[in-house]
């Protein structure tokens, strides 16, 4: 640096500098504390009664609308409830009156045997949802500070167990007195069934409650299981009557049938009366996490079921199931890349066999389709059963679809993943088409009767449509609420929202219908195809958009590189 540019350095003070003055520090102002610790003493005493109406205020206090109001703006609703009402109604007294007239052997089997098998049907999922939710359950702001009151918890949870026990005693006898009557039982029959069905279902919600407090839940499971295994053995003497297969005279005693089930609704009402006083009296010694949890299920499925998302429950209920389980053992993987998922898969068939379960039950559904002389029909229904049981199989798909970062972390497109996660499940789907057979030729020889390659082509085409029904319904997107909407009487709905209740059956329907209408089989096949095509994501509109962001991306750096000037550097 020259020395003409140089700056010029401030000079140094020639003479002494003065000290700085120390300002004087003001005194502290004593601050007037609004927080004091509360004095160690006793808690006051409150009463149930007072916490029920503060939490009653602190709910219904804000709001804007009475009941009647809000039934007023929905008076459409409850009109069609009305009329539907009135003609459900009508059409069990003309259908009652209709099949009174049967006096057949098959009529009498049906009448014992259906009812008993609904009766059944109920007693298990009862017994499945008390299982699952509790019964008693609080909410989790209740959990966090009402429980912890110095009050007796029976007093405040024994409202807890009304709501059970009542839905227990109406739903199931509701159910199996529609049942009942439609098969063409008499009034005081009809009785019978649907007391016996109500007093159970309540009864095995008070024993729910009264194994609740110690947590057991082996017998509850044992119970459910011998439940539906006889719900369902009932169903099959059913098939085997219409097929033939077993005398229907044995089967029709239904006037010592009504002692026995008037037998059952006595001892269920004594049963379930000791119950309640014994679950009344545990309700004390239910664990806070425990009421909670079935609490946060509830909740977490009320807002699933407002964006009818029925996806999202199942969601919901096999994390509740993982998180009981809490760990497995590892195992080491198989194969390289694609090989490796289809290994997993595989694998978790031998780590859920429950699985099977339900394939076995829907398995059940054409040979019983075919028995009671719809084997038009049974492509559809058999159909629709395949895709409820494919949807288990479709774990992996499910989570690869909804989890986009994990989908974008693996070195695959999204249609070689999904083509991946479907390789399990399609032979699984094979196997149930090749035992389903039987039922499309028509074993029953009532039926539409089919040559063994028209019965063959028929099990593989409802097989493929339950496959791609379970893909469609697994692969569904969520609802978009920012799209425009639709106006309707209850507010503004996506349109997606109203498909959502769509989801698989549009494929079966689909289909099977050249099936079920007589063309040629060849339309099916391409149709099982395009739809194959379209579900595995060969032309996804996310991928495809993000490919070509990528692409403009590199055009756009290439232009810039090309754009630059580039200065050469200086030589010396």
């Amino acid at each position: 640096m020259a020395k003409r540019t140089r700056k010029p350095t401030a000079g140094k003070p020639s003479g002494p500098v003065a000290p700085d003055v120390a300002e004087p520090t003001p005194a502290p102002v004593p601050v007037q504390r609004e927080f004091f610790f509360l004095p160690d003493v006793e808690p006051e005493p409150v009463e149930a009664e007072e916490l029920h109406e503060l939490m009653k205020l602190w709910r219904h206090g804000r709001a804007t609308r009475t009941l009647g109001q809000a039934i007023s703006d929905g008076y459409v609703t409850v009109f069609t409830i009305l009329m539907l009402g009135a003609m459900i109604t009508s059409g069990v007294l003309s259908a009652q009156q209709g099949m009174a007239g049967c006096t057949t052997g098959a009529c009498a089997s049906s009448r014992l045997l259906l009812p008993t098998a609904v009766l059944l049907g109920n007693y298990a999922v009862v017994l499945g949802l008390a299982r699952l939710f509790g019964p008693v359950l609080v909410s989790a702001a209740e959990g966090s500070w009402l429980l912890d009151a110095p009050l007796d918890r029976r007093r405040l949870l024994s409202g807890r167990l009304v709501v059970p026990l009542v839905a227990a005693f109406l739903f199931p006898g509701l159910i199996t007195g529609l049942v009942a009557g439609l098969t063409g039982m008499d009034w005081p029959a009809v009785g019978i069934w649907t007391l016996a069905a109500a007093a159970g279902s309540a009864a095995l919600v008070a024993f729910s409650a009264a194994q609740q407090a110690s947590e057991r839940s082996r017998l509850l499971m044992l119970l459910q299981n011998l439940t539906g295994a006889a719900a369902l053995a009932v169903i099959a003497l059913v098939v085997a009557v219409a097929a033939d297969k077993v005398p229907a005279e044995a089967l029709s005693g239904i006037d010592a049938a009504r002692w026995v089930f008037l037998g059952v609704a006595v001892a269920a009402l004594a049963a379930g009366t000791f119950w309640l006083i014994l679950a009344l009296r545990r309700l004390d010694q239910l664990r806070r996490t425990r009421l909670a949890s079935g609490g946060a299920l509830v909740s977490g499925m009320q807002g699933a079921m407002f964006a009818l998302d029925f996806g999202l429950i199942r969601d919901i209920l096999v994390e509740r199931r993982a998180a009981a389980i809490g760990h497995v053992r590892p195992t080491r993987g198989r194969g390289l890349g694609l090989t490796a998922l289809i290994w997993r898969d595989a694998e978790r068939l031998r780590r859920n066999p429950k699985m099977f379960i339900g394939l076995a039950v829907s398995l059940f559904v054409p040979y019983a389709v075919d028995a009671l002389r719809l084997s038009q029909l049974n492509p559809l229904i058999s159909g629709l059963a395949l895709v409820a049981a494919m949807i288990p199989f479709l774990g992996s798909l499910r989570v690869l679809s909804r989890t986009g970062g994990l989908a974008r972390g693996l070195p695959f497109k999204t249609a070689s993943l999904r083509t991946a996660s479907m390789a399990v499940p399609a032979a699984v789907a094979l196997l149930w088409a090749l035992a389903a057979v039987p039922a499309f030729v028509g074993v029953a020889g009532t039926g539409a009767d089919r040559s063994l390659e028209d019965g063959l082509i028929a099990a593989l085409i409802t097989g493929a449509a339950g496959l791609l029904g379970g893909v469609r319904w697994v692969t569904a997107k969520r609802v978009d609420f920012g799209a425009p909407m639709v106006a309707t009487q209850n507010g503004a709905v996506p349109p997606a929202l109203i498909f959502n209740l769509l989801r698989g059956i549009d494929m079966v329907a689909l289909i099977c219908a050249p099936v079920i209408l007589g063309w040629p089989a060849y339309w099916s096949a391409l149709l099982i195809v395009v739809t194959f095509v379209g579900l595995r994501g060969s032309f996804n509109v996310e991928d495809l958009r993000t490919e070509a962001e990528a692409a403009q991306r590199e055009l756009d750096s290439a232009k810039t590189e090309r754009t630059k000037t580039k200065v050469p550097p200086p030589r010396r």
